[in-house]
């Protein structure tokens, strides 16, 4: 039976995760939800849901609905990706030997996380090791990132977008309204500030202007007609107007997460 290690979430951090189990040989299949809002598109490997298939840095994930199109894009050294929010359909999986679930889903908060398989890993805040899974690991940027926790919790949530060139909170976009976003620069777009980036038309067809928060590359953006909540994050702009090819990329933090998960992984697996 094959052996399958699940990741819960394939948004951008995810996706260290998910690239670096699957670069050392784990078969990994990706849980999402029915329309996840992914705001770097451009690093997601659960952007397969859109697209059908989606590439990133030399691995291919792959959108499948049942398990003999699992088992296929395993045969084809792809990641599959299926809508199971809830792991329904993980859980009823009868060719596949789940050796380990990881919530990537990065959501601040428990969505129903338990340690139900035999090994549980989960990143962030939301989480207490020993209780809700075997390992939390610290997500917060600094001395403890990565930090494998095998009996408490990672630091709280502070709100507070990641510092990149002096620009923090500044550098995230919110939704300014509710309806349906109109997307006029998309990812990898070089912007000024004030500059109108997209609009948000709502059900009675009024527009609101979407505007740069700063001047820069649009590192971020949501997909094209994806109705938004008002103040619902929608993008983020990267000051470096240099720093193009890290639209494209795994982050410096996906990665280190992905490191910390291979570890966490193979101590609980070595431990028996």
């Amino acid at each position: 039976m094959r052996e399958v290690v699940v990741v819960r979430g394939g948004g951008d951090l995810a996706s260290g995760v998910i690239q670096k189990l699957h670069r050392v040989g784990f078969n990994v299949i990706v849980t999402e939800i029915e329309k996840p809002n992914f705001i770097r598109r451009e690093v997601c490997y659960g952007e397969a849901i859109y697209r059908g298939e989606k590439e990133l840095e030399g691995s291919f994930s792959i959108f499948t609905e049942n398990e003999n199109e699992i088992e296929t894009a395993f045969l084809n050294k792809k990641i599959p990706v299926i809508v199971d929010p809830n792991l329904e359909k993980v859980r009823k999986l009868q060719n596949f030997d789940i050796i380990a679930v990881i919530d990537c889903i990065i959501a601040k908060k428990n969505m129903g996380f338990k340690r139900e398989f035999p090994i549980t890993i989960a990143l962030g805040p939301g989480f207490y090791a020993g209780k809700d899974s075997d390992v939390v690991i610290e997500t917060m940027r600094g001395h403890n990132l990565g930090k494998l926790i095998f009996q408490g919790e990672a630091f709280p949530n502070t709100g507070i977008p990641g510092e990149i060139s002096g620009e923090a909170e500044k550098r995230v976009i919110y939704s300014p309204s509710e309806g349906t976003i109109c997307v006029k620069k998309d990812i990898g777009s070089i912007v000024e500030k004030n500059e109108v980036i997209g609009e948000i038309v709502s059900n009675n067809g009024d527009r609101t202007e979407i505007k740069a928060t700063i001047s820069g590359i649009i590192r971020g953006m949501i997909i094209q007609n994806y109705y938004v909540k008002k103040n619902l994050k929608i993008g983020d702009i990267d000051p470096r107007i240099e720093e193009l090819e890290n639209c494209y990329t795994i982050s410096d933090k996906g990665r280190a997460l992905g490191g910390a998960v291979l570890e966490a992984l193979l101590i609980l697996r070595n431990r028996g």
